[in-house]
């Protein structure tokens, strides 16, 4: 009879000591980060989309194309590698700045490869296709683009980097880096073309150049480029943020071409004007470069990803960064001064809140 109460009280204590000490776990504060510094990682040619209340990041790795999928923008989650480069061909080497959008139930990855180099003189544009409307699906090779002059003859293909899309009253326009004609040297100037798409995989009609470097913040240093063309929409209007001078300088800024009016064929350089710089480096922070627009977690703020060298040596050692941006009265964007590395940062708007509540 004693071992029995004895046995009841062990088991009756042992319940109780378990039970608080569940609920102390449980009520123990979680300490999460309000603020953020940049860089948030390594790379480079930063892609980042907000699809409902996830965000892609894709990239390229290891001679292949990644995707990451997560609820926060500031922080990385799960990755998988959507495709490999083949052993031979035209795409099998050099993979560049990767950009995937969401177009009519599918995801389009749009992305520069070759077949060697350097010289990196190959370099074309190809598209993948997902088989499904999940990021993380299967995707099908749709082939290379035919940037060049003869819609009709892809084998007199010219050079294509750095494309992105983009839809304007109903119709899909394709904008990249391109040269004027093929040439055997990669010392070559740089210009950004536009087209019309007949599909999210094919272009339509021939290309139109859009963009010379030609302006004083384009020009000075040994080569002269545009690239890293990203559009913005906002409140009726569309920009073209763009890179200029060289990737691999300290120079390397952010210039912007502006649709003068929102019912403008796009297709018409004299519809554009040009801007510059509107967003460059300063004494803490060198080459800022190839950005990429998104909305926070509860889409009140508007914030520009790009990427910068981690130091004043020429060379491609680059970083990921972000910081939010704001409209001037003319409904341009203004994107101010880009942020030191040791600048405490307000993390986007609604994301502490998400990560406070599990939800990500």
């Amino acid at each position: 009879m004693h071992r029995f109460l004895l046995l009841s009280l062990f088991i009756f204590t042992s319940f109780i000591s378990c039970h608080h000490k569940t609920t102390s776990q449980e009520n123990k504060a979680v300490q999460i980060d309000e603020t953020f510094t940049n860089p948030v990682w390594d790379g480079a040619d930063p892609w980042l989309t907000k699809q409902g209340d996830n965000y892609i990041y894709c990239f390229s790795a290891n001679n292949g194309i990644s995707v990451s999928r997560s609820k926060l923008m500031t922080k990385k989650g799960e990755v998988k590698e959507i495709w490999q480069a083949p052993q031979s061909g035209w795409n099998s080497n050099c993979i560049w700045a990767p950009e995937i959008h969401f177009i009519e139930g599918h995801w389009y990855v749009y992305y520069a490869a070759g077949k060697s180099g350097p010289p990196f003189i190959h370099q074309r544009t190809g598209v993948l296709r997902s088989k499904t409307d999940d990021v993380f699906s299967d995707y099908e090779d749709m082939g290379m683009l035919n940037t060049g002059d003869e819609p009709n003859d892809i084998s007199k293909n010219i050079w294509a980097i750095d494309m992105t899309v983009f839809k304007h009253q109903g119709k899909l326009y394709a904008v990249w880096s391109g040269w004027l004609k093929q040439m055997d040297t990669d010392a070559t100037p740089q210009h950004l073309f536009i087209q019309e798409m007949e599909n999210p995989y094919s272009l339509k009609g021939k290309r139109v150049l859009l963009s010379s470097p030609e302006e004083s913040w384009e020009t000075g240093g040994p080569l002269n480029i545009n690239e890293g063309p990203e559009v913005l929409q906002h409140a009726g209007q569309i920009f073209i943020i763009y890179s200029c001078r060289e990737s691999w300088l300290k120079q390397y800024r952010q210039v912007m071409l502006q649709l003068k009016h929102p019912n403008d064929d796009p297709l018409n350089p004299e519809n554009w004007t040009k801007k510059g710089p509107v967003f460059e480096g300063n004494e803490k922070v060198f080459g800022v470069g190839h950005v990429s627009f998104v909305k926070s977690p509860d889409d009140s703020e508007d914030w520009i990803i790009y990427h910068s060298k981690k130091d004043t040596v020429p060379g491609w050692d680059r970083d990921v960064r972000m910081q939010q941006f704001l409209w001037n009265e003319d409904g341009t964007p203004n994107f101010g001064k880009a942020t030191a590395a040791s600048v405490e940062i307000k993390r986007p708007s609604g994301e502490v809140e998400m990560e406070k509540n599990g939800n990500f």
